[in-house]
Formats: structure tokens, C-alpha cells, sequence
């Protein structure tokens, strides 16, 4: 049966990759999930029975929206606090400007679409959650660790990466984690506000251009000289909204394995 007395963890973008490695990751150290995805529902189920397998007691609810929107974000956040007040709440929804349709869109449409989900989304939900325990916790019902958000970034967003990629991703994921800097710094002493920023992940697009230049590219500008994986985000999200990571607040740690910055193939070009 599930466990209601299991703090709540929610996590956008969940129903794949990098989210669903958090998802499952936070059920396995004792949260309750609320997991999300636009319209991904066959993987919004995976995730769910992943997170059974690893957590047969969790209290997993499922729940579909389009972020881009307010409208959007402000019924899945209803839908989030319902039941019970989430204690970490991990903006992770990102456009996929890669591999979909949106790929071949004018630069100025994706970049449209990063803004409208990578950026205000996790902007508005950051503020919604915040507000929330502002006004919900106080010095005898907060838990035992201050309820924390995680962000997204990306690495290369203070570093730079040539082509359309590097412009579109570096200025959306810079805003995000300066965002965050500034949420922390407005929360004070009621709440911690981070974020990640991972590097080269091999996520579905990472797999299937794992044997062609990208594959160089990752594996020579990571110090440990392989590709990152979702787990090794969902690690570092893990860690951060745990207690250990109490004195931990207004940072942007990359998940990387420590980096190269300047590639063995710096002189290749990069296509846009």
C-alpha cells in the first residue's frame, strides 16, 4: 500500500531519460513522486512501474501538462500540492529542440520554445513552490531539512559552444542558473534553491549519435573521458535535496565528470 507518511518529491519532465532517472532515484531514498509529462504517456507509465519495482510503497500520481503556458503551469501545480506539500520539487522539463519535428523550425521559433519551457516554466513553478512553503511551513510544521528546488542548467552555458545549439541552449540554461541564484538569495532562511548542470548525458539523442563525431567530442572534453548518464544527474539531484545538502544553497554544480575545455576536436566544425 502506499505510504502517505513518505515526504513528496515532484518532478517535471519525468517521463524519460534524465527525469525518469530522478524520478526513480528520489522513490528509492523514500519520497512519494508526482511525476509529469506533456503527452508522453506510454513514458510516464515506464516510469511509474520503474519507480514500483525500486519502491513498492511509494505513492506515485501521474499527471499531464503543457508548461508553456501559465495557465498550464498553474494546474500542475494544483495538481502537485493536492494531496500533500511537496518537500522537493525539481524543474527539470525541457523542449526538445533536437530531435523532434521543432528541429527543423527557424532558429527563432526554438529559441522561442526554450524560453517558453526551459525558462518561464521554471521560473513560474520555482516561484509557485516557494510562495507555497512560505506560507505553509512554519517553525513547528517544517521538516526536518528546509524543502528544497532543483533547477536545470547546462554546463556550457558559461563557457560558450559554437553553432545554433550552443546560442540557443547557453542563453536559456545562463538565464536558469541565474534564476536560481536569485530565488535563493529571496527564499532566505525558508527554503534552498540549486541547480544542475549537466554536461555530456547520453540520453536517447546521445545514443544514437554515440559512434560519430558527438561521441569524440564527449568522451575527450570529460576529464574521466566517458559520456554522463541520467544516473549521474539523479545522484547529484538526490544528494541535494537531502539532508546532507543542508548548507548547500544557491549553487550551480556540473555534472560532467570534470571538463576539458578545450576538445581534442576543437578544430572541427561544428554543424548548426
Amino acid at each position: 500500500m502506499p505510504d502517505s507518511s513518505r515526504p513528496l518529491a515532484v518532478v517535471t519532465g519525468s517521463s524519460s531519460g534524465i527525469g525518469a532517472a530522478i524520478a526513480v532515484r528520489l522513490a528509492e531514498s523514500g519520497f512519494n513522486l508526482v511525476i509529469h509529462a506533456r503527452r508522453n504517456i506510454r513514458g510516464l507509465t515506464e516510469t511509474a512501474r520503474s519507480i514500483a519495482s525500486v519502491a513498492p510503497s511509494a505513492l506515485v500520481v501521474s499527471a499531464t501538462a503543457d508548461l508553456r503556458s501559465p495557465t498550464g503551469c498553474r494546474q500542475f501545480f494544483q495538481a502537485a500540492v493536492a494531496r500533500q506539500t511537496p518537500s522537493a520539487w525539481v524543474n527539470n522539463a525541457g523542449a526538445d529542440i533536437l530531435t523532434s519535428a521543432v528541429a527543423s523550425s527557424s532558429f527563432e521559433q526554438r529559441l522561442q520554445l526554450l524560453l517558453d519551457v526551459d525558462v518561464q516554466a521554471t521560473i513560474r513553478l520555482s516561484r509557485m513552490i516557494t510562495q507555497y512553503w512560505h506560507d505553509h511551513f512554519t517553525v513547528a510544521t517544517s521538516p526536518a531539512s528546509k524543502p528544497c528546488v532543483v533547477n536545470v542548467g547546462w554546463d556550457q552555458a558559461r563557457l560558450g559552444m559554437e553553432g545554433e545549439p550552443g546560442q540557443l541552449f547557453g542563453t536559456c540554461k545562463a538565464a536558469v542558473e541565474a534564476f536560481t541564484t536569485s530565488l535563493a538569495m529571496t527564499t532566505g532562511k525558508q527554503a534552498r534553491a540549486n541547480c544542475v548542470a549537466p554536461g555530456w548525458i547520453q540520453t536517447s539523442w546521445g545514443t544514437s549519435n554515440a559512434a560519430d563525431y558527438w561521441h569524440r567530442r564527449a568522451t575527450s572534453e570529460s576529464l574521466t573521458e566517458r559520456w554522463g548518464t541520467p544516473q549521474d544527474v539523479a545522484e547529484a539531484v538526490n544528494w541535494l535535496v537531502s539532508p546532507a545538502a543542508e548548507f548547500i544553497n544557491g549553487q550551480t554544480i556540473l555534472i560532467n565528470g570534470g571538463r576539458r575545455y578545450y576538445p581534442e576536436t576543437s578544430t572541427s566544425r561544428v554543424e548548426d
